[in-house]
């Protein structure tokens, strides 16, 4: 019988609980949530069909890498090109920052070294090997670089000159002369010094070899588009969920979070309010709150498969009705629609430089000329724009001043002027561009903006 009363007061207790739980109110969600939900749901939504041209890397595609820069090599005269752990290195073994963290930093150098080397047939090969402390030989055989054979290592001992070891390897010994080294431009001082302590001249980054990075490859392009139509496209279906009080903090995070599911890697984003926006990479604490007068700046970059987006919107929130007609504009919005309009069109007449033969500078006083000619001169305060690939920044950089550089066809580059105004507002449109051989850029990021209610 106790059995049987202890049973029925189990029995009354469960379902007393369960009558206590379906009284309990659901969780109560946040605007903040509200948002991220609706970011990330608009995103998975479109299928992330600009996926599709992302194609990874083989082996082949290092070693065609390594084999251009050999060539380049000879067109520019020198014996060898030296690189340590950077981006560099990662562009022609594919080291990734996780893998090159424990080296970077290392007093002890670890030297990637390409020379040319003439077949019998006339072609010009990569012949590679590493300057590499005997120690971590067997660690660097473990990176699993994109090499078809095994790595050459050239072991050097703790007491011994590393640049001296690499100086009497016989990969130089057999040289006539000095031998000739370029360095690239993430080489450390004190490597620069010792290889020249050593006895190689160095030179630093320059001429065809400078260019095999600057010229990319049809995958590069295809992961390139990949990556900079997907943040467009990211930032397009954040936007449409916006509301009253976000803060710019909040909306970088959810932009963030957002990237992530199409596989994306956030590395920067700026989200910049009005006069916020005024400083081009702004510097505040991220607490303005967004309002329906609001004029929102993003700029934000992610990276796929190692390469990098760095696009640039400027808009009215989604819950501004826009005006009618022309008439219909209020005062507070006129100045920010014309300076949206200038700097679109500045941004056009820059693409039209976007040809073979065009120099850097010009892409740059195309884009200047027309808003300086609207009196604004004075607030386009930066370069029209950048190399991009495996760097967000990387060259030729499109200056003014760059008349030296002459564009070819495969270099890829932003084009973002902009117009700050102090203590007011900033505007800026960044979009990627192709170089190709026909004399008309090809848009790397799937559409440009239409207007600051249709980024």
């Amino acid at each position: 019988m106790g059995l049987i009363l202890v049973g029925m007061g189990i029995y009354s207790l469960f379902w007393s609980f369960i009558g206590m739980t379906r009284m309990q109110p659901a969780a109560r969600t946040t605007p903040l949530d509200d948002f991220e939900t609706c970011s990330i749901d608009n995103f998975r939504g479109t299928g992330y069909p600009f996926l599709d041209t992302a194609v990874p890397m083989t082996v082949e595609d290092f070693e065609d890498r390594r084999d251009r820069l050999a060539q380049a090599l000879v067109a520019d005269g020198v014996d060898a090109f030296v690189v340590e752990p950077g981006y560099t290195f990662k562009y022609y073994a594919n080291i990734s920052q996780p893998e090159w963290e424990v080296w970077e930093p290392e007093e002890r150098p670890f030297l990637l070294v390409v020379q040319p080397e003439h077949l019998p047939s006339g072609k010009v090969k990569a012949k590679s090997s590493f300057l590499c402390p005997s120690f971590e030989a067997e660690r660097a055989r473990l990176l699993g670089m994109p090499f078809a054979e095994a790595i050459d290592i050239i072991p050097w001992e703790e007491h011994w000159n590393p640049y001296e070891t690499l100086k009497t390897a016989e990969t130089f010994s057999r040289l006539r002369g000095t031998p000739r080294l370029m360095v690239d431009e993430e080489m450390r001082d004190f490597i620069q010094r010792g290889l020249g302590r050593a006895g190689f001249h160095v030179v630093g980054l320059q001429g065809e070899v400078e260019r095999v990075r600057q010229i990319k490859s049809e995958k590069e392009i295809g992961i390139l588009r990949a990556v900079n139509t997907g943040t467009v496209e990211a930032v397009r279906q954040m936007r449409k969920c916006l509301s009253p009080g976000l803060t710019e903090s909040e909306i970088a995070r959810v932009l963030d979070k957002t990237l992530l599911c199409a596989g994306l890697e956030p590395f920067f984003d700026i989200v910049l309010f009005d006069e916020n926006a005024a400083n081009p990479h702004g510097g505040t604490n991220g607490s303005k709150v967004l309002d329906a007068e609001t004029f929102v700046l993003i700029d934000v970059g992610a990276h796929l498969m190692g390469y990098s987006s760095d696009i640039c919107r400027t808009f009215f929130p989604p819950f501004l009705e826009r005006p009618a007609s022309d008439a219909a504009v209020p005062d507070w919005m006129k100045e920010k629609l014309d300076v949206w309009d200038i700097v679109f069109e500045a941004q056009t007449k820059s693409i039209d430089q976007f040809i073979v033969n065009a120099t850097a500078a010009s892409v740059d006083i195309a884009a200047r000329t027309v808003i300086s000619a609207a009196g604004y001169g004075d607030a386009f305060t930066h370069r029209v724009g950048h190399g991009i690939g495996i760097k967000a920044h990387e060259s030729p950089y499109l200056n003014k001043g760059n008349h030296e550089t002459v564009l070819r066809a495969g270099m890829t580059f932003t084009s973002e002027p902009g117009v700050y105004l102090v203590d007011k507002f900033g505007v800026r449109h960044e979009d990627i561009f192709l170089v190709r051989e026909n004399d008309t850029a090809e848009l790397l990021t799937g559409q440009r903006a239409i207007g600051p209610w249709d980024p």
